[in-house]
């Protein structure tokens, strides 16, 4: 999982004010650990504020970074995905992709949304289904894992 910079600050604060809220320290210090961390559990989020705020200083709870991801994901800045058992993972909304997982060794692939395309279309047409295309993570084997299952 790469660091990356920060989010601007700038779209949560519009959204929260067209909602009648306040952008506080702990929902930006939210957005920002769900944007470094690319596929993180609330848990790891948590941990990673506790990190940043070191022995003296003062980090978000499990409930209130639970509180906040809920938030952001009706705002619309962040998605969260379940990668099969266990906590959902959360990611920045700017960066829409499709889930691979490997239920070998739980590796986690992200992949262009498109490539979904052809298959929401068609569950739209047979079915009027549509489909959710954040929320979706497709499990199987990866080539690492099939090629050691597949040497002698």
């Amino acid at each position: 999982m790469a660091d990356r910079p920060g989010p601007d600050a700038a779209p949560l604060a519009e959204r929260l004010r067209a909602r009648g809220l306040r952008l506080t320290t702990q929902r930006t210090q939210v957005l920002a650990a769900v944007a470094a961390l690319e596929h993180a559990t609330p848990e790891a989020i948590g941990a990673r504020l506790r990190e940043e705020a070191g022995p003296d200083g003062a980090a978000p709870d499990t409930s209130t970074v639970y509180r906040n991801l809920e938030l952001l994901e009706r705002l619309g800045l962040v998605w969260h995905t379940h990668l099969g058992k266990g906590a959902p993972v959360y990611h920045a909304f700017e960066h829409p992709h499709l889930h691979v997982v490997c239920q070998v060794c739980g590796g986690i692939d992200s992949v262009d949304p498109h490539l979904l395309d052809a298959a929401a279309e068609r569950l739209t047409a047979d079915l009027g289904f549509r489909l959710d295309i954040g929320h979706v993570a497709l499990s199987g084997t990866c080539r690492s894992c099939r090629a050691t299952e597949e040497t002698p």
